[in-house]
């Protein structure tokens, strides 16, 4: 190699360092800029300086906070002065359910924080049905689709090509034949294993379908991160159904699950008024992702309930999102956990909970209030599995309670404080849930729900194994350390 020709290599060599190290800092400046979280913007510098060129595209592709840029706005009423009208009316009912004595004076903040967050009133008039389980939920829902006589709704992250996921695709078709409107709002990478036969089948028998998001080449990374966690269902804008149970025959153990695998998973029906709100949700979301846009009409929001139906328990919706100003499931776990004063009860597949909620949990815990948490004691990711173990030391240090379901897997989303307020839905203990994914879940200020979720609990206790203490703090060095360095990264799992 001539000298003109090492020197011209130098030179380009060091001017491609100079100009990377200059974009590098750029780009950590927009982390800082853009990541509240300061653990999460560690992870992700480390990441960027570590690992050349590959943490960059990482971070632009993953680490974005759409939050501040919204996806998409929610209001599905031009008429502003309408608009005022019924955000008015719905501040007035939840008001007016909250003063009715049906709720604790203690729940109030976290009433109205959810409220003035989101718009979602505080509803009482509701009769709710636990479902435990895909045998319980399918059943139950393929009775009451079979009712619908106005439309029917549906929104889903998994929806499956399978027995479960066919014997209600028949329903539909059968009911858009005989004119009720039917639309099908589906996740386009949760439901990736749609076939295009199966959603044409739909469309010819007059089912209105959508994918939430669709994935496309030149923005893959970026949008399968941002996903439609919410599984939904509306039926005649009076009957619900909404919890962490998706389409599909893994969620069911009455028929021969995959791999032989026991699922514990719960979900919710809801007659009356909560519906409301589920529904103004189904339609945000779909006006987002369909041609085929909806306006608000009283077919869809009914104004009457059948009163022989009600049990007057009082539920209030929660939804979080890139849509949303704050993450406001996150927040609502939060101020209920802190207004425990017996028992916090949780249950979660996913459980990479941040500092934050990991101090709520001690503080209770250190309080003198039993604080139990239900993981499975084998997860379907062994990398969040790791990182959520690297959780569990500092929580039983200071009395946590730590149990692992060993029947099978346990899938359900559910948080229990005291005897008088249970949450269920969509959402799990981690960063992606409070951060990334469009989820919903239920408030429920019912000591007759929260008895039976408790109840449920208990059950799920006895098929599942508490870990020592003792033992968990004397185990090799070697798994700590692995814990430790896989946590590092739990901001971006």
């Amino acid at each position: 190699m001539s000298l003109n020709l090492f020197q011209d290599t130098m030179y380009l060599t060091i001017m491609f360092e100079v100009v990377y190290f200059i974009i590098m800092v750029l780009v950590i400046l927009r982390v800082l800029h853009d990541t509240r979280s300061g653990v999460k913007a560690l992870a992700y510098i480390l990441f960027i300086v570590l690992v050349p060129v590959v943490g960059m595209l990482f971070y632009f592709s993953f680490g974005i906070n759409y939050r501040k840029q919204k996806l998409y706005s929610r209001k599905i009423v031009n008429d502003e002065a309408l608009r005022q009208e019924i955000l008015t009316r719905l501040h007035d009912y939840s008001e007016e359910v909250l003063h009715s004595d049906l709720v604790l004076s203690k729940h109030r903040n976290l009433v109205r924080f959810i409220h003035y967050s989101t718009n979602s009133p505080l509803t009482g008039n509701n009769s709710v049905k636990l479902l435990l389980n895909g045998e319980e939920k399918f059943p139950i829902l393929l009775e009451a689709l079979e009712g619908a006589t106005s439309h029917i709704h549906l929104e889903y992250y998994i929806y499956e090509n399978d027995e479960t996921g066919n014997s209600i695709a028949d329903i539909l078709i059968k009911k858009a034949q005989q004119g009720v409107e039917v639309r099908f709002l589906y996740d386009h990478f949760g439901s990736h294993g749609l076939s295009n036969g199966f959603i044409k089948r739909l469309e010819e028998a007059g089912v209105d379908t959508a994918p939430f998001y669709r994935i496309k080449w030149y923005a893959f990374a970026n949008r399968m991160n941002y996903r439609n966690h919410r599984k939904i269902i509306v039926i005649d804008g009076e009957k619900s159904f909404i919890g962490g149970i998706n389409i599909s025959d893994r969620y069911r153990n009455d028929t021969n699950p995959k791999n032989g695998l026991y699922w514990r998973d719960t979900h919710l029906m809801i007659d009356g008024r909560a519906t409301i709100y589920l529904q103004y949700l189904f339609l945000c979301d779909w006006n987002f992702s369909s041609e085929n846009k909806l306006q608000y009409g009283r077919d869809y929001f009914p104004q009457r309930f059948d009163a022989q139906k009600i049990q007057n328990e009082v539920v209030q919706i929660v939804p979080s999102g890139p849509d949303s100003k704050l993450p406001v499931i996150f927040y609502s776990i939060m101020e209920a956990i802190g207004s425990a004063r017996e028992k916090v009860l949780v249950t979660s597949p996913y459980f990479i909970p941040g500092e934050s909620l990991m101090d709520a949990l001690i503080i209770v815990a250190k309080s003198g209030i039993e604080v139990k948490l239900l993981v499975p004691g084998k997860s379907d990711s062994k990398m969040v599995n790791s990182a959520a173990r690297s959780y569990y030391t500092e929580l039983l240090k200071h009395g946590v309670r730590i149990f692992t379901y060993e029947k099978g897997f346990v899938h359900a989303k559910t948080m229990i404080i005291d005897d008088d307020l249970s949450v269920v839905g969509s959402a799990n203990m981690d960063y992606r849930s409070f951060d990334l994914n469009f989820e919903v879940n239920a408030v429920l200020f019912s000591k007759e729900i929260t008895g039976q979720l408790q109840k449920a609990f208990e059950e799920d206790l006895k098929e599942s194994r508490e870990i020592n203490t003792h033992d968990w703090l004397n185990r090799p060095t070697y798994i700590l350390l692995w814990e430790k360095l896989i946590r590092l990264l739990s901001p971006l799992l």
